[in-house]
């Protein structure tokens, strides 16, 4: 009688374990950079919630490291569950900085970005290594009431500095959309990162032109990437031009068990 009450209670745990819920994947949260807007993680987005993932493209203001790194935290700290931290140029900036003290920060995926040291910042990191052609294509910056600068880059100029890769006719329409980033963001420097805690992953094209790849490799490899994916002839907007391989390494980060 008691074997047959311990067969039922084994088979009654089985189907138990067979019918319960799922581990919820982690939240990705992707944080845009200078020059761009959420929009530009669409291929990308579509491909994580066609895979399950729940997505969500910070707005990133483009004023400065520390207060844009505030306004990601927050989202973070919002979200329950683990979430993998995505960044894109001066957002790689941002997610190195917004990932400390959030404990539900499994991970940091930067995508043709900056992984800063504490003390520097991007406009430094983007002269060490030649190759980068930014300086030459911005317009003329627009005086701010405080007195700062706002940057953007020459419409006309755009398609092949940034999204050399993309159709000229889209390129053309994000040059119209282009977020303003603040000059005085750009020199900020940064602070203690994240990167030295949490699993980093790196994915950038070889054709650059903001970023020089020379100087993403090098962060890459002082962060201890746990995978870099170099795409041959992308550009600055390799998660536009290259959906599906910027997805599926965020997937793998997403995925890992640290």
């Amino acid at each position: 009688m008691m074997k047959a009450i311990a067969t039922l209670a084994v088979a009654a745990a089985l189907i138990g374990s067979a019918h319960a819920a799922p581990v919820a994947k982690p939240t990705v949260v992707l944080v845009h950079g200078a020059f761009a807007d959420s929009s530009s993680w669409d291929g990308v987005s579509a491909r994580l919630q066609k895979d399950g993932y729940r997505v969500v493209a910070a707005a990133n203001p483009l004023r400065s490291v520390k207060g844009d790194a505030d306004v990601v935290s927050s989202i973070v700290k919002g979200i329950d569950g683990p979430v993998v931290l995505v960044g894109h140029s001066y957002g790689g900036a941002v997610i190195t900085t917004a990932a400390q003290g959030n404990a539900n920060v499994k991970g940091l995926v930067y995508v043709a970005a900056f992984a800063p040291e504490a003390g520097e910042n991007a406009f430094e990191l983007s002269g060490r290594y030649p190759g980068g052609t930014l300086g030459g294509a911005l317009a003329a910056p627009v005086t701010l009431p405080d007195g700062g600068k706002d940057l953007y880059i020459d419409q006309a100029k755009f398609p092949q500095q940034f999204a050399a890769d993309v159709p000229v006719a889209k390129a053309k329409l994000m040059a119209v959309g282009q977020r303003p980033i603040t000059e005085a963001a750009l020199k900020e420097a940064s602070g203690a990162p994240a990167w030295k805690n949490l699993p980093s992953y790196f994915v950038y094209g070889t054709a650059d032109k903001n970023i020089p790849p020379a100087a993403l490799k090098f962060m890459a490899e002082r962060a201890q990437s746990r995978k870099t994916v170099e795409v041959a002839g992308a550009s600055h907007v390799v998660m536009t031009s290259h959906p599906a391989e910027v997805a599926k390494l965020i997937e793998q980060a997403a995925e890992a068990k640290n």
